[in-house]
């Protein structure tokens, strides 16, 4: 049946970026689709909204574009990304490690989990990070077995990546800014080894407490999904850059995509900070990731799209230039 609309709720990933099409790939059918069109939605209450700290969320919410419009006029995000940045003299890093080891824990704990204690917000933005790291996987595994290869989980989070890697045996090191999120990752690594049967490939991860830029090591493959969203592009390329070096054959990065689209988006969901959000969210065009992975010897070779109703994130696998993988 050919495929002609997505639903707002539809997963779309693909390894291309042109314009709709239909791809299959290992056995599995992904949809891609150029930028959709502004559609209005069904209307989340406020506190639903609330819950969009910095993530691959954005809310499209409105009864109206005019109705939108005059919101802009009365709001000023960033007066509140001015008074978020002075509470941390500046410091991106700061903000973001503070808030994963305060609130902002408690909050993505029950969303990246199993809870039922979340709103369909953060329901759907769960749905939507499980769908880019299931994305990941299939990346990796298209390589080849993952048995013994090394990858670095960078901003693994509570785990939901480096836990399924372990599992089939890869060596990973699992690192993230916040304490708190490593040592939930590693409560559950220790919960998912306990329950491997005695002749399972499962090697425990190594896990450790650091920001991106102080990583070190050599690895196959270096991931980093859903993190450059916390950081300007000026920190996210440095960080792309470091990333790169650490990595011996692949790395795979997801990132907020920046078009008109999404940045209207993000600014409808700025009207609903919550009296929690701590931390501020930037988009990146694939334009300029892919230029800060040019600048250090890298291209990019499968771009992909993940998107349901509040997440939306492009996943892009880059290998060396020249590299003939």
């Amino acid at each position: 049946m050919p495929l002609t609309a997505v639903p707002s709720t539809t997963t779309a990933f693909s390894l291309r970026h042109s314009h709709t099409h239909t791809y299959t790939h290992s056995s599995s059918l992904y949809l891609h689709r150029a930028t959709p069109p502004l559609r209005l939605r069904a209307l989340p209450s406020a506190t639903d909204l609330s819950s969009l700290d910095a993530a691959p969320a954005v809310a499209a919410a409105a009864t109206s574009v005019a109705a939108l419009a005059a919101a802009f006029s009365l709001s000023d995000p960033e007066r509140r990304r001015r008074q978020q940045a002075e509470e941390t003299d500046g410091d991106e890093k700061a903000a973001v490690r503070d808030y994963f080891n305060s609130t902002g824990f408690e909050r993505w704990r029950k969303i990246y989990g199993s809870s039922n204690e979340v709103n369909r917000v953060q329901l759907d933005i769960r749905v939507g990070h499980a769908q880019t790291v299931e994305a990941a996987l299939r990346l990796l595994r298209d390589a080849g077995p993952l048995a013994g290869t090394t990858i670095c989980d960078a901003g693994c989070g509570t785990g939901s990546l480096s836990i399924p890697l372990a599992r089939e045996g890869a060596i990973v090191l699992a690192s993230d800014i916040s304490a708190a999120m490593v040592t939930e990752a590693q409560r559950q690594a220790e919960t998912a080894l306990s329950a491997e049967p005695p002749n399972s490939p499962f090697q425990m991860p190594k896990f450790e407490v650091s920001d991106l830029e102080s990583l070190n090591g050599s690895f196959d493959t270096v991931v980093c999904l859903d993190v450059l969203i916390h950081y300007p592009q000026e920190k996210a390329d440095a960080m792309i850059a470091h990333l790169a070096s650490l990595a011996n054959k692949r790395l795979l990065l997801s990132f907020a995509p920046k078009t008109l689209y999404f940045d209207f988006l993000k600014r409808v969901g700025e009207l609903f900070p919550g009296p929690s959000k701590a931390t501020r969210a930037y988009l990146h065009a694939e334009r300029d990731v892919e230029q800060a992975l040019r600048k250090v010897g890298w291209r990019i070779k499968n771009p992909g799209f993940i998107s349901t109703q509040f997440y939306f994130a492009k996943l892009v696998e880059a290998v060396p230039i020249g590299s003939a993988a």
